[in-house]
């Protein structure tokens, strides 16, 4: 990785008329607006279908992709929709923000519309597609289909048979609704076509795309129905116990994910297969991968299923570098940035030490007081790191300036020499782009000095995150040439 800059920009968040971004127009004009602002990353957030709470972390399926990112002026240009199909449905009167419910209500009704006409033409495309990807697409389609006809229930409240994967109820049930397991796998179909397009059409301008891979799957997900035996479950397949992460003082409750953790012993002794299918997947999507909460795969917090909060825990051993080396012998040298932000345990900069992968710093964090030594300020940057100026569980730096402590902000001020003539958030910026460091990373949101109303997520909130949307005139040639003068002033374009 060459000396450069990237940004954060969900495909969520981009511009469309119709709810929530997508692979069409707005995505490529994206690109391109990159590419004038000599940009060589694009970081995305997780791809994957979203289920209750909308978060892209807690999906459904880790092989598959989120139907509401299919562009219908795409599928319109294919044949398989007309304009009268949805361009006048309801999608929300606030281009600022998505409406989940609308999306969810309306979205399904027009892909089955597609989907009906793109199987009448039984496609070759279509059943190559399906040959391929049967190692995961069977399952994910029965899933889906099971789930939609129980409506929405999460598998473990479905009839015994479906619930544990009996193949003898699932053959049949597949008998009964081919129709609806096929809806579903021709919504990966027109998914995966159209983002490769669209990656396709972002490398060819020397973009590349730094996808975020999440640790661990949902409770309520393919994986854990499909194959429970790489988990931690009893014998009638319930959870033992589940990840979170552990109260920072009494008075907090912690972080009770819920997520199920895995058999790494088991994973271990059948050389980490599952997880290499994972991640060889995950290649296909992105050209480098962020791999989210590495100090689980050093160390992680396991709770009690029964407990409500994190408080009860423990901490047991991970995979260390067993997992990460029998990766690289089967799929080659990876490009992971391992997010490292908050580790506890010394084993866990120990392992990533070991495996080589850049970790993260970010600038927000840099600047308490009480830690005058912080590694997060500039002049204690390591060339093999990613710095960021805010994350999609920050704040936009215009937001901290507003609700930081004044300690902190007012010693950002005074390290970076920042100045309102030039924006508090350029100058920070500035101070990223500045470092030794090689691979500079904002949020569009710092670039634009949005505040705590465009924030993507607040992990302490339990609703109203994942909903913020850009407008259409923010991405404008004058801003582009900003960032691209900024870029080439610290060195950061080699293409």
């Amino acid at each position: 990785m060459k000396r450069s800059a990237g940004i954060i920009m969900p495909i969520s968040s981009l511009p469309s008329p119709y709810g929530i971004g997508t692979f069409g127009k707005a995505a490529k004009s994206f690109v391109d607006f990159l590419a004038s602002a000599k940009q060589s990353y694009w970081q995305i957030l997780p791809l994957g279908p979203t289920g209750y709470g909308d978060s892209p972390y807690q999906s459904f399926c880790s092989f598959a992709g989120n139907p509401y990112f299919i562009d219908f002026d795409e599928l319109r240009k294919e044949g398989y929709l007309q304009k009268s199909d949805y361009a006048d449905l309801n999608w929300g009167s606030d281009e600022t923000k998505i409406d989940y419910g609308l999306l969810y209500t309306q979205r399904y009704i027009v892909l089955r519309k597609a989907v009906s006409r793109m199987l009448k033409e039984n496609s070759k495309q279509f059943q190559g597609f399906t040959k391929k990807e049967k190692g995961w697409l069977n399952d994910y389609a029965l899933f889906m289909a099971i789930k939609t006809k129980y409506k929405g229930l999460p598998f473990r409240e479905w009839p015994d048979k479906l619930r544990i994967h009996d193949k003898k109820a699932l053959r049949q049930f597949m008998k009964d609704n081919r129709e609806e397991v096929d809806f579903y796998k021709g919504v990966q179909y027109f998914f995966y076509v159209q983002w490769f397009r669209l990656k396709r059409y972002a490398n060819k301008r020397g973009i590349r795309i730094i996808g975020d891979l999440p640790i661990y799957v949902a409770e309520d997900s393919v994986e854990l129905w499909s194959d429970p035996k790489q988990f931690q479950v009893t014998r009638d397949g319930n959870l033992k116990e589940v990840a979170g992460y552990p109260p920072g003082n009494p008075e907090d409750d912690g972080q009770r994910w819920g997520n199920p953790l895995y058999d790494w012993a088991a994973m271990e002794k059948d050389g980490y297969k599952w997880w290499i299918r994972r991640i060889k997947a995950q290649t296909r999507l992105y050209d480098v991968i962020r791999l989210d909460h590495f100090q689980g795969f050093s160390n992680y917090y396991a709770i009690p299923s029964s407990c409500v909060t994190a408080k009860i825990g423990k901490w047991k051993k991970g995979p260390g570098i067993s997992l990460f080396r029998a990766i690289q012998d089967e799929l080659g040298k990876m490009s992971f940035i391992v997010e490292d932000l908050g580790m506890l345990h010394e084993e866990a900069y120990k392992l990533k030490e070991e495996a080589g992968y850049p970790g993260m710093k970010t600038l927000q964090y840099a600047f308490y007081p009480e830690n005058p030594s912080s590694e997060y300020l500039p002049h204690n940057f390591i060339p093999n790191c990613v710095v960021y100026v805010s994350t999609h569980d920050t704040e936009p730096i215009g937001g901290w300036f507003e609700d930081a402590d004044s300690k902190l902000t007012d010693r950002a001020i005074e390290y970076l020499h920042l100045d309102k003539q030039e924006g508090y958030n350029w100058g920070m910026i500035r101070g990223a782009y500045a470092g030794c460091e090689v691979l500079a990373v904002a949020q569009m949101q710092d670039f634009l000095g949005l505040g705590k109303e465009a924030r993507i997520n607040d992990p302490g909130k339990a609703t109203d995150n994942w909903n913020w949307r850009a407008k259409k005139i923010y991405f404008n040639r004058k801003l582009a040439n900003r960032i691209s003068r900024m870029v080439l002033l610290y060195d950061r374009w080699h293409n």
